[in-house]
């Protein structure tokens, strides 16, 4: 199945994508300094995959998405470490869930993320891993007023120091 995923993009995003470049006032890439080496610090994953931990959570609304295709769930759900691969489901509309639930780890590379641990390239993984659902209404409103501060103060209350997004 192809996903057409211009068709999702709010219209302002596609000229970055077709390679028109980036929008005015835009042209410096954010930068934050890493002030931690990487073997001493605790990263945590973000995927936008929809994943959820089947029987103790809910999944992300797809049926208001389905009603209202303008609109995305801005919630979020934590993803304990250890989770089993078959506890995990996904709940996302603009993705396939058949290679997502086969392997999670394609879009949460926890098991991944547990060996740079081992190895001692990483310092340590946070307890728990986040997920989203990537796809959100235009305005991010929800994103803006709520989830990025609950995702924010989260990551501080697990002290974590870098976050790995794993797109989905």
């Amino acid at each position: 199945m192809n996903v057409d995923s211009y068709r999702f993009l709010p219209r302002s995003f596609r000229p970055y994508y077709e390679g028109r470049g980036p929008f005015p006032g835009e042209e410096e890439p954010v930068w934050a300094p890493f002030p931690k080496r990487l073997s001493e610090a605790r990263i945590g994953l973000l995927t936008s995959a929809g994943l959820y931990v089947k029987g103790s959570q809910p999944g992300f609304d797809v049926e208001r998405e389905r009603a209202n295709p303008e609109w995305g769930d801005p919630g979020w759900r934590l993803i304990p470490a250890g989770v089993e691969p078959a506890d995990i489901a996904v709940a996302h509309l603009h993705i396939s869930d058949e290679d997502l639930l086969a392997d999670p780890e394609i879009a949460l590379p926890a098991r991944l993320l547990d060996q740079l641990v081992e190895e001692r390239v990483v310092g340590g993984a946070t307890a728990e891993h986040m997920s989203v659902m990537g796809y959100q209404e235009r305005s991010l409103a929800g994103w803006r007023d709520k989830t990025a501060g609950e995702l924010a103060a989260r990551l501080v209350e697990q002290r974590t120091d870098g976050l790995i997004l794993a797109p989905a």
